[in-house]
């Protein structure tokens, strides 16, 4: 089995949702911690970036067998927590063949999921796997070969990784998704999702 370390960034300040993302209530836990056990049951070792909250998330997330790196510049962007998050993973990890970057707010996906993409990987053959929607869209989660590790470290501000798969776009191999690439960013979208997949409706503090 390639080596090939996960790392879900948590950073965040859910500006738009209003308050922690990361403690959003989810299939009885917290969304941080369903798509921790999610992350886990792959079998890979887990790396998860946090930033805002952060006094709030330890204490949720501690007792999981995972790499728990603070970003202390989380506010600069996307690309600090990346860069950050890739960097500690090159120094835990010399000798791994690739790098899983998965997001937070993607609640739908599944250990079967990412074990497809996992699977999919081949060392050595510079591949960068990226989930591609069923309306097209394409982006995280991505695979990485380690030969893309050091661009991945020097990203900065609100760059995404989506700068890195356009720069090699004869690389990349699409896996497609489907509706389990849904993002959960704002009020509606989350009590959508949990009307649709939990038959509940709940009393959210900005209603």
């Amino acid at each position: 089995m390639a080596k090939i370390p996960i790392l879900l960034l948590a950073a965040g300040g859910s500006t738009r949702m209003g308050q922690p993302k990361q403690l959003l209530p989810w299939d009885g836990q917290t969304l941080i911690e369903h798509q921790i056990q999610t992350l886990l049951k792959t079998g890979h070792p887990v790396s998860v970036v946090i930033g805002s909250n952060s006094d709030l998330i330890i204490p949720v997330i501690e007792n999981f067998p995972v790499n728990v790196l603070i970003n202390t510049d989380w506010e600069s962007g996307m690309g600090s927590s990346i860069s950050f998050g890739i960097d500690q993973i090159i120094q835990k990890f010399p000798d791994a063949d690739g790098v899983l970057i998965t997001l937070l707010d993607q609640p739908l996906l599944t250990t079967s999921y990412f074990q497809k993409m996992l699977g999919a990987y081949q060392p050595d053959s510079q591949q960068i796997i990226v989930s591609q929607s069923a309306s097209g869209w394409t982006g995280v989660p991505v695979l990485f070969d380690r030969c893309y590790l050091k661009e991945l470290s020097e990203l900065s501000n609100d760059e995404g990784a989506k700068k890195i798969t356009k720069r090699h776009e004869e690389s990349v191999i699409l896996m497609e998704g489907g509706e389990l690439l849904l993002d959960m960013d704002t009020p509606e979208t989350y009590q959508q999702l949990l009307s649709k997949y939990f038959n509940y409706k709940p009393n959210m503090p900005w209603k």
